[in-house]
């Protein structure tokens, strides 16, 4: 892996950032559906991500599949590790177990309080 450049951008934005959303668009104006509800997850929890534009650059497009081994966008991961994608992450989140992974990775969720 250590010689295709965009494989080693991705190992280091992962390891670098403790939630990386590969997405279309970005988390203010995600440009698919699929993008924008992860968005919708992850903000609902007030979980901090840094949200990566997969449309700006078609090597990192086809890079993120190849390194996660996943053929569709958007990709969640948290402490490096893969995730999944939006009905994973959705699935997660409606069972509890988005939050219960978060805390368990140590990563602070914030979940606002129903009144």
């Amino acid at each position: 892996m250590t010689d295709n450049p965009v494989l080693e951008r991705i190992k280091q934005d992962v390891s670098e950032n403790d939630v990386v959303l590969y997405m279309k668009g970005t988390p203010v104006f995600p440009q698919c559906g699929f993008s924008a509800a992860v968005v919708q997850v992850l903000s609902h929890l007030g979980v901090r991500f840094k949200g990566i534009d997969i449309l700006a650059d078609p090597e990192l497009r086809e890079g993120v599949k190849v390194f996660s081994n996943w053929p569709t966008i958007p990709q969640l991961y948290v402490k490096g590790e893969f995730v999944g994608g939006c009905d994973i992450v959705r699935e997660m989140f409606e069972t509890g177990e988005l939050v219960e992974f978060m805390n368990t990775n140590g990563v602070e969720v914030k979940l606002a309080e129903a009144r």
